[in-house]
């Protein structure tokens, strides 16, 4: 995983990494996922950071832990995470959208063939 420099605190990109894993159906309800040492390894960062993310996931209720044994994607883990990643897309990423398609005069509907491509051609993976 590379970390970018959006200016986003590094354990809330880790968040995007799992919440992504579960998004494209790699990890599901009830999957155990990497230890907080484990997965700081995978990704080469501090152990505090990913106990962070970890912390932080657990309030959002899409992981929990079983004291002793691990981390779990929680049995509503999917739809949280889709909650969580709509909240952070609608209040963070689409004001930016709108404001380059406004600069540039793009509309909506010019939009609305571009995007039914991609969503075909990604469906097809």
């Amino acid at each position: 995983m590379q970390f970018n420099n959006s200016g986003q605190a590094i354990y809330l990109q880790i968040a995007d990494y799992i919440c992504e894993r579960l998004l494209l159906k790699e990890w599901k309800a009830e999957d155990k996922i990497p230890s907080v040492r484990e997965m700081a390894v995978q990704l080469e960062v501090n152990p505090n950071t990913v106990a962070r993310t970890y912390d932080f996931l657990k309030q959002q209720e899409i992981i929990y832990d079983k004291r002793g044994i691990g981390y779990f994607i929680s049995p509503d883990g999917l739809k949280n995470a889709i909650a969580y990643r709509k909240q952070e897309f609608t209040e963070k990423e689409l004001p930016n959208i709108f404001r380059t398609m406004y600069m540039l005069g793009v509309e909506p509907e010019d939009l609305k063939t571009k995007y039914e491509k991609f969503k075909k051609q990604y469906s097809s993976k």
